[in-house]
């Protein structure tokens, strides 16, 4: 092709190009150059499209989800797709056609049908996520030529996450689409159905519902009972012009269609040039001009190194419109795959060839469709190349072992045109290191078809199935051919990822197999030489060596069997595959989400009791919710970035600032000599400094901030200040402080009950166990990163901010304490946060008076919102727990002692850790009666960032240690965990081991109807068969008790205040204490208002939280929230009421704005201030006696898993969830809460695993966190939901110590997702009976994968780890 012969020729294409343009919800933008830099996501955002939110700017969340639509040259069509903004730079989609939520729809002018259906199904909680979801299923309808089906609807959500639903409502919302309703959305009318008169609307899906209801008639209360199941139907979408949609869909620019693409060469900041060739000879010139040009196409992986791993590449030449490598084409020795395709593309085109050609000559086609199923998300599939997964060399990639197993060849091109062709096998060199010259690119992949008896198959291990990246996973390929009345194995390639640094080829495993006969003297002696061929060393990067190795095995032997039941039926062929082992082969087939809610409506007045959509559903499906980084930057506005302790503990020696201060876009840098005020904070002991001065006492602890006119420039220069620490050592574990007696002043506590001692020395104690649980932490992966924007007003006599925090007190007197201003000078509000779950009822008001210090002393506006990476190390988790228990029982089973010792890690300052120890130790007993107890715990000093409060503040961490030792009794005893569950059970007038008693318990009748309503002897006994039939996969089940105590068990806590004011119009404004965040609270709350004036729900609004409105008010905490403020609105409405009463008693009023008006004339206050204290409630920690809780929230739940038990992975089959709510004031709201509360609980449980530097890992920097982001913490997504899940609030069961006789939600339920720990444990007690194991095992949580694995010992962990193997965890 030859050479460029001179520079000119580049230029003259460059000027030919006309202006750079793109085209945002049908609107023509035209891209200035010099933004190079910028991704979709800092554009749009700019520019104002604030609905496309930044979540983790890796591609890992799924809230930056966009629409790109394009004319494809190749197919003469529009492509629409759904892609990462986040990731996507600029320049990539000029000449495209972008729509972002705010081009589907809004309140104002309608919302569109997908908008509509999320919001009626109670899709959207927070918020924060909802626009991501709302642009993927959008994409997946306008890039579908028939309906979808149901399962590619929960495909294309794969790449987004949501913390808050627990996914079923949105699962449910988006259903209404799929083909089963045959609702025909793309084929140019959207099928609209008006229930019919009479026809019931299901309460929980908005939708008609053809379960039927009963309604029985009362004077005050209107009773409907209705099990909602899974027939969906689709309904008018929009109260304001339900089939105007069609014609309003923004089409494809005609304009795009007509323009021709054409070169691109613009630059960014920081010297960065962006390239965009339209053939393969100017991408050989721009090589050869530029060697270490870096080419992209969907910049998925190039997008992270350059944001997370501060790499900094200079040339980007993108491919994407080089038609020579975006090449798909067929021929009989196999198929022609380009560099620059993309991974959908791929898995399009292959599913094809897949359905055209003989089966026979697919087999690698089949394998690699199944591999890129769970290849990232959507998202990422969409712009994601197979040349450029290729070229990164990730030891990890999924596909590379794929291609060399299949025996593909490289063609790689150098700048001259000349070609030469690579063996996949032997182009990885080393880590992230290809045969590839530094004038070489990678033009195509040649897959070639298998032969007969030629099998190709993948194998992949993660944390997660969906959108994650693998553990291990392989690609085995293998050729027999018949000899001498033998199947013989003429050809093998065996290859693994994820346990070297390149995909490696077990070479030696490969040339035993030559020549030999297909059969299971074979397997044994494979699986002897594979162990020897594939080492993983004892130190080897990503830890768990032991579960890596077993899993090389797993792989090989689940191959084996695959390729002989492949081959059954064959003659000669005499290895028939066990029916008992098929399950090991059998491809999983999961079935779509299938929930049901069952509730009564206690109607109370106009709109108690009535199960309301979310107040603010329908602008946050629309992405007009505002969260506290939407706020648009005043002129003058700064950026702030911090400056963090890189070392767990060391003496800071020297800053050096200089490069800081001649970065780019600097204003301004400040460390603790420059606080106006305090240095030191903390909401209960003051022993956190704001900036470190001396000591850090933790990788992440604040040492200073630097300001900047943009985000990326004030982190550019926070990234140039030079530390110099002393090294300190440091206590890591909460196995290290006990040993060190490393512990928060003063915070050891006991409580007791009877005499312990006493009773394990009496005859009456059969048998007495000790032993230890390790509880692991938990992220809280709220989607909205913390947030704080601070400005001054008249000249810095005052100061206000917007924060995304749960405690607005606490950021004022936080700020005003720092600055050394009267906290009547500064003003706290929040709108909305993007969910919280704890994590911003403390720790936020760190980060807001570290923006405030820059705010102040520069007198300009300061916004700080962190990166997801930084919010995770810096911000605290929930405390990981060490209980050691000793328990004395009868051989029956009952309990008669425990004696409990427990520890939390509490980091670097004491936060709230002391609170929720105590917490713990009141939960110690879950729900059981003990007659003798001690309970005595401590808080760990570590040097970690201080954990803090998560949704059960401890609570769930107590009661999971009482739970292992009631599995264990029942071991011990040789009966079912439910039976000594029962017989334990504590009752009515019980007292408890701190003194309170407790009244109307619900316990018994809980477990009774859920009992039954799981049919658990016959859950029992279908799990026993199963699991007689199936050697390979195990199922499990588990019912669990819960009873959660309502109140802070800080007295002083539990007040509450609220402002209510009465228009002339009639209509009401309530400001309260309490943040919203995705809870319903200012939904209930308003509901509360509503009844209690006895006017519709409109007719109430609820705008802000704000310090200057309500004082002085508790963080929106403790799940008390509802009853608290809800009662503080109902004492304000009712001295309104009050003062209206005279007037309305003259009966001359129609309707309430009469009424209002007519005191209005008579001038009668309208306006209230209702407060409220939670009466009866105490505790004396001195005497250890007391009445720390107003009433308790008892429920009960039941889940069955199915385990492989070959390589860890489970599913959750069914779960069945009931809780005493009293009579909900919103059962549609309070659904939601315990969905959402019991998947996040799953990810305690199983899923989720923080990894520190530590004893246990000593792969990862000291004190660093490795999984601090969605890349390597992994959250539940879509595919983890159980695929039934049935949710039921217990009937008549009124509280008497609430408002409206209501009982609260939010935490209760967490703790119930224990069930599906225990289900997975019961599995594997089966698994391990196989191998005769049948003994007590530990099983910490979570209960990943590798723990899953390594607890059902067979002979593939034999060789690695002995049957009481116990995998690493950080506590």
């Amino acid at each position: 092709m030859g050479s460029l012969k001179n520079e000119e020729k580049i230029e003259v294409i460059a000027q030919d190009s006309k202006d750079a343009i793109l085209y945002v919800n049908g609107v023509r933008k035209v891209l200035p150059d010099g933004l190079a830099h910028l991704t979709l996501l800092e554009y749009l955002r700019d520019v104002g499209l604030t609905g496309t939110k930044l979540g983790c700017g890796e591609g890992g969340c799924g809230a930056c989800t966009v629409m790109v639509s394009y004319f494809d040259q190749n197919s003469k069509k529009c492509v629409h797709q759904a892609i990462n903004a986040c990731l996507a730079p600029l320049y990539s989609v000029e000449g495209m056609h972008v729509i972002t939520v705010e081009g589907l729809g809004n309140r104002r002018f309608g919302l569109h049908p997908v908008q509509e259906s999320l919001a009626r199904s109670h899709g959207s909680q927070c918020g924060f996520c909802t626009p991501g979801f709302v642009m993927s299923m959008y994409a997946l309808l306008r890039s579908s030529k028939s309906p979808p089906t149901e399962e590619q609807i929960e495909e294309s959500l794969a790449g987004n996450l949501c913390r808050c639903t627990g996914y079923r409502p949105i699962l449910d919302a988006f259903r209404v689409f799929a083909k089963s309703n045959d609702l025909l959305y793309t084929s140019g009318s959207v099928s609209l159905q008006e229930p019919r008169d009479g026809e019931f609307v299901c309460p929980s899906t908005g939708k008609p519902c053809s379960c039927g209801s009963k309604t029985v008639g009362g004077k005050e209360t209107i009773q409907q009972t209705n099990v909602c199941h899974s027939d969906y139907k689709p309904v008018s979408y929009n109260e304001i012009d339900g089939s105007s949609y069609t014609n309003k869909e923004i089409i494809f620019p005609p304009q795009l269609l007509m323009r021709k693409s054409s070169y691109l060469s613009l630059k960014g900041s920081g010297g960065i040039e962006w390239h965009r060739p339209l053939l393969l000879k100017h991408v050989l010139e721009l090589k050869a001009r530029y060697p270490d040009a870096k080419l992209v196409v969907g910049n998925t992986e190039v997008g992270i190194e350059t944001r997370l791993k501060k790499i900094h590449y200079p040339v980007f030449v993108s491919v994407t419109h080089v038609p020579e490598l975006n090449v798909l084409s067929v021929n009989d020795g196999g198929m022609e795959i380009g560099a620059a395709v993309r991974l959908s593309e791929l898995q399009k085109f292959l599913k094809k060839i897949v359905e055209e050609r003989p089966s026979y000559e697919t087999s690698a086609c089949k394998a690699i469709v199944e591999q890129i199923k769970w290849f990232a998300g959507t998202q990422i599939r969409n712009v994601a190349s197979v040349g450029g997964n290729i070229c990164t060399a990730s030891p990890i990639s999924d596909l590379n072992p794929l291609w060399m197993a299949s025996g593909a060849k490289f063609q790689i091109i150098d700048c001259k045109g000349n070609i030469r062709t690579s063996l996949a096998e032997s182009f990885f060199l080393g880590y992230r290191k290809v045969d590839l010259g530094i004038n070489e690119i990678l033009l195509s992949v040649f897959l070639p078809w298998t032969r007969r008896f030629e099998y190709v198959k993948e194998f992949k291990q993660a944390h997660r199935r969906d959108d994650d990246i693998a553990l291990v996973n392989a690609g085995m390929r293998v050729y027999l051919e018949e000899k001498d009345q033998k199947w013989i194995v003429s050809d093998a390639c065996i290859v693994y990822g994820g346990v070297a640094a390149i995909s490696l080829s077990a070479v030696r495993t490969k040339d035993y197999l030559i020549r030999k006969a297909w059969n299971k003297e074979l397997l044994q002696h494979s699986l002897e030489i594979l162990r020897q061929d594939i080492v993983i060393s004892e130190d080897a990067p990503g830890g768990m060596v032991e579960f890596r190795k077993s899993l090389t095995l797993s792989f090989f032997f689940k191959f084996f069997l695959w390729v002989s039941y492949q081959m059954d039926g064959q003659d000669f062929f005499n290895e028939p595959v066990p029916k008992s082992y098929l399950s090991a082969v059998e491809s999983f087939h999961r079935p779509s989400v299938v929930g049901s809610q069952d509730f009564e409506i206690m109607k109370q007045g106009t709109a108690v009791g009535s199960p309301e959509v979310h107040l603010s559903a329908r602008l946050q499906v629309t992405g007009e919710a505002e969260y506290t980084d939407d706020t648009p930057m005043p002129p003058g506005g700064l950026h702030a970035a911090l400056i963090l302790s890189k070392k767990p503990h060391a003496r800071l020696l020297s800053i050096d600032d200089s490069g800081a201060r001649s970065s780019p876009g600097f204003a301004g840098i400040f460390f603790a000599k420059d606080v106006p005020g305090d240095n030191t904070t903390g909401p209960v002991v003051a022993d956190e400094e704001v900036f470190a001065s001396e000591i850090v006492t933790c990788v992440g602890q604040i040492i200073g901030v630097v300001v900047a006119d943009t985000h990326e420039n004030a982190k550019l220069a926070a990234s140039k200040v030079v530390i110099e620490y002393e090294v300190l050592p440091a206590i890591l574990s909460i196995e290290d402080a006990v040993k060190s007696k490393s512990f928060h002043p003063d915070s050891y506590r006991s409580l007791s009950k009877g005499d312990v001692e006493l009773c394990f020395q009496s005859d009456q104690c059969h048998k007495v166990i000790e032993g230890e649980v390790h509880i692991g932490g938990q992220e809280h992966f709220y989607l909205e990163p913390q947030s704080s924007f601070v400005w001054t007003m008249d000249g810095g006599n005052e100061v206000h901010m917007i924060s995304s925090t749960q405690a607005p007190q606490k950021h004022q007197k936080y700020v005003s304490h720092v600055l050394g201003l009267p906290m009547s000078k500064v003003v706290c509000k929040i709108k909305r946060i993007g969910g919280g779950f704890g994590g911003k009822e403390t720790r936020s008001a760190l980060f807001a008076a570290v923006a405030a210090v820059p705010s102040y002393v520069l007198n300009r506006p300061v916004k700080l919102t962190l990166d997801r990476d930084i919010d995770m190390m810096v911000s605290g988790q929930r405390h990981s727990f060490l209980g050691k228990y000793k328990v004395g029982f009868t051989n029956e089973g009952k309990v008669l002692a425990l004696d409990l010792e427990i520890y939390n890690n509490a980091g670097n300052s004491l936060d709230l850790s002391q609170a929720i120890l105590e917490r713990a130790m009141y939960h110690s007993d879950n729900v059981y009666e003990i007659p003798n107890v001690r309970v005595s715990g401590s808080v760990c000093f570590t040097n970690f960032p201080s954990n803090t409060a998560f949704r059960g503040f401890g609570g769930p961490q107590g009661m999971l240690v009482t739970e292992n030792w009631i599995e264990r009794i029942a071991m011990e005893v040789k009966k079912s965990p439910e039976d000594i569950r029962e017989i334990n059970f504590l009752s009515e007038g019980s007292i408890l081991h701190y003194g309170q008693q407790i009244q109307d318990c619900t316990l018994h009748r809980l477990w009774d109807e859920l009992k039954k309503s799981c049919n658990f002897l016959k859950a029992r006994s279908e799990v026993e068969e199963f699991n007689r039939h199936n050697r390979w996969k195990k199922r499990g089940i588990s019912m669990v008790p819960t009873k959660f105590g309502i109140s802070f068990t800080t007295k002083f806590m539990n007040q509450a205040g609220a402002l209510v004011q009465v228009y002339t119009d009639g209509t009401v404004l309530v400001t309260h204490g309490g943040v919203e965040m995705g809870q319903g609270l200012h939904t209930k709350v308003a509901q509360v208002a509503a009844s209690a004036f006895e006017i519709p729900l409109s007719s109430v609004f609820i705008s802000e939280t704000s310090t200057d409105k309500v004082p002085n008010a508790s963080p929106t905490a403790a799940s008390a929230s509802s009853d608290m403020y809800g009662a503080a609105v109902l004492d304000a409405c009712k001295q309104i009421k009050a003062r209206m009463e005279p007037i309305a008693s003259r009966k001359k009023h129609t309707s309430f704005v009469e009424l209002v008006n007519a005191c209005y004339f008579e001038r009668v206050d309208l306006s209230a201030h209702g407060f409220y204290i939670v009466p009866d409630i105490g505790f004396d920690w001195g005497t250890g006696k007391g009445h720390p809780f107003r009433y308790f929230t008892y429920g009960a739940a039941f889940a069955e898993v199915e385990i492989d038990t070959l390589t860890g992975d489970f599913h959750t089959r069914a779960v069945d969830v009931i809780l005493d709510l009293g009579f909900s004031i919103n059962p549609a709201i309070d659904v939601g809460q315990i969905e959402g509360a019991f998947v996040q609980g799953m990810g305690w449980v199983a899923l989720e695993e923080l990894k520190w530097g530590d004893e246990a890992h000593k792969w990862i920097p000291s004190g660093c966190l490795f999984t601090s982001g969605p890349g390597n913490y992994k959250i539940p997504s879509v595919n983890d939901v159980p695929f039934k899940f049935k949710v039921s609030l217990l009937k008549d069961a009124p509280n008497d110590k609430a408002i409206h006789s209501s009982k609260a939600v939010g935490e209760p339920p967490f703790f119930l997702a224990s069930s599906v720990f225990f289900a997975i444990k019961d599995a594997i007690v089966s698994a391990r009976a196989e191998s005769g194991c049948h003994g007590w095992f530990p099983l910490d949580n979570p209960a990943t994968p590798e723990r899953i694995r390594m607890a059902c010992t067979d002979d593939f962990t034999a060789p690695f780890a002995k049957s009481d193997f116990r995998p690493k965890l950080s506590v």
